[in-house]
């Protein structure tokens, strides 16, 4: 058995004590939880916004490209992107959201430099290219929302599963156990209580 369930004053206050922490831990938690499902609603708004920019980016990049492979030639086009340049300018930093670590993505967006000549070409590649500059930014921005939407409902079930076992198991156990040991440690005074009348009185009687 459990010494600290034993009816006595120093086990009520702890276990006084006990609940009292259980539930200032609960509102915590909820209130955690409340502010991460705030952070997560507007994330998935602005990943819902950012993916219809792309889809109608994307949508006019492919036409801008299907104009140029049809003036300039697949084989031109394909010889020409091999000189676009890989990018290497991204950097992903951290930040914390009520203890949840999201990913900060750093993107140096640079005057856009054609890597071919203008001689030959055609003004749809041009297009094409600034099109898909777009998309690139766009899917950064959308990698880094959706990657901390994704951590954000992570930590919120997590908390979900913390409130919900604070406020169905420890908050009930402690109210319980304060209840008893109270109880028991009433029911012991009443008997102090009347074996000090009895006594009291068989010495009148004497």
């Amino acid at each position: 058995m459990d010494p600290n369930t034993f009816p006595t004053k120093g086990n009520l206050i702890l276990a006084k004590n006990s609940l009292a922490l259980a539930k200032q831990g609960y509102d915590l938690m909820d209130k955690k939880r409340n502010i991460l499902i705030r952070e997560l609603m507007e994330l998935i708004e602005q990943a819902t916004d950012i993916q219809k920019e792309i889809d109608m980016t994307f949508t006019r990049a492919y036409q801008a490209l299907q104009k140029a492979n049809i003036q300039m030639g697949i084989h031109e086009v394909e010889a020409i992107s091999k000189n676009v340049p890989v990018e290497d300018s991204i950097t992903i930093k951290r930040r914390s959201v009520m203890g949840t670590e999201i990913p900060k993505v750093d993107f140096e967006k640079k005057e856009p430099k054609p890597a071919y000549s203008f001689y030959g070409t055609k003004m749809s590649l041009d297009e094409a290219c600034q099109k898909f500059e777009k998309v690139k930014e766009l899917t950064i921005r959308l990698a880094q929302v959706e990657t901390s939407a994704y951590r954000l409902a992570y930590n919120i079930k997590k908390t979900q599963k913390r409130a919900n076992a604070l406020q169905n198991i420890t908050i009930p156990k402690y109210e319980d156990l304060t209840k008893s040991i109270q109880g028991a440690l009433e029911e012991k005074e009443r008997e102090e209580f009347t074996r000090l009348k009895v006594i009291k009185r068989m010495k009148g009687n004497k």
